[in-house]
């Protein structure tokens, strides 16, 4: 099943064609795309009856962040060995570096981004997971009964504010209008094969720049659903940007940065790919 947000409103993707949640179900749920994740199960037992004769063909670049308003954005850092090496870093042990992008940098799958002036602005693939039910105290095990479904984002980073000042900042680094692209869909977990090993990667204008496999993630989505609520509550309609792979601007040689004109391809296997371009 995917479920997405075409023009504001709450739609599941059925053979290609966007039925809108709100008239399909009569009313029973609403429009807004991230009040589906506060009552998953009855939504998803809806949605799963949904035929693709009550939907409309749309235009993905009509789609918005199908989880537009999360309570909390948990971000990982060096979850990849490989982009640990190239950032400088020692593999972590226990809980990975955690960090949030705030949510106003979310948007949707095809945006025009503005590079923040003054900066060194980096691009970052990731698979990203939305909560499905509340977590807390979740061992590895059940997991991915808490997990409503996978989505694409970019963690786009600007490296200078980031790493400016007598400590990084991070989540702020991380968080310029539109920064956090997020979509096309989020798509639940049933639909994979092996939804621990998809396949992600970025290009820019058309050059690959990033490629690897999540059964690469040194805390796979389960341990990190394990970690995280270990700690604190994971909520539904969450987001938890994994962690992305090698090829990363900053850990190049020379470095390079995104610049005007400049458009990046983010996809990952299974659910789709972002189009971001910049200005």
């Amino acid at each position: 099943m995917r479920v997405g947000n075409l023009a504001g409103r709450s739609v599941v993707i059925v053979e290609e064609r966007a039925v809108d949640v709100e008239t399909a179900s009569g009313g029973r749920f609403g429009p807004d795309p991230q009040a589906v994740y506060q009552d998953w199960d009855a939504f998803r037992a809806w949605a799963a009856t949904v035929s693709g004769e009550a939907g409309a063909a749309f235009d993905q670049a009509d789609l918005g962040a199908p989880v537009p308003e999360p309570r909390q954005v948990f971000a990982i850092g060096l979850n990849y060995r490989d982009h640990a090496a190239e950032s400088g870093f020692d593999v972590p042990d226990g809980l990975p570096p955690v960090f949030t992008k705030f949510a106003t940098s979310i948007t949707g799958p095809v945006t025009e981004v503005a590079l923040p002036p003054g900066g060194n602005t980096d691009w970052e693939v990731e698979l990203v997971a939305v909560i499905g039910r509340r977590a807390r105290d979740v061992p590895a095990a059940d997991a991915w009964d808490h997990i409503a479904g996978l989505t694409v984002g970019q963690d786009i980073s600007e490296r200078v504010s980031q790493l400016a000042g007598p400590a990084p900042q991070f989540s702020l680094g991380k968080s310029f209008p539109g920064f956090a692209p997020t979509g096309p869909w989020v798509v639940t977990p049933d639909e994979f094969a092996d939804p621990d090993d998809l396949a992600l990667g970025s290009a820019i204008n058309g050059e690959d720049v990033q490629k690897a496999r999540t059964r690469e993630l040194i805390f796979s989505v389960p341990l990190l659903v394990e970690r995280l609520s270990a700690v604190l509550p994971l909520l539904p309609g969450d987001l938890v940007f994994t962690g992305t792979p090698a090829g990363v601007g900053l850990g190049r040689s020379p470095q390079r940065w995104l610049a005007p004109g400049d458009e990046l391809v983010s996809h990952v296997e299974g659910i789709g790919e972002l189009r971001q371009r910049f200005v």
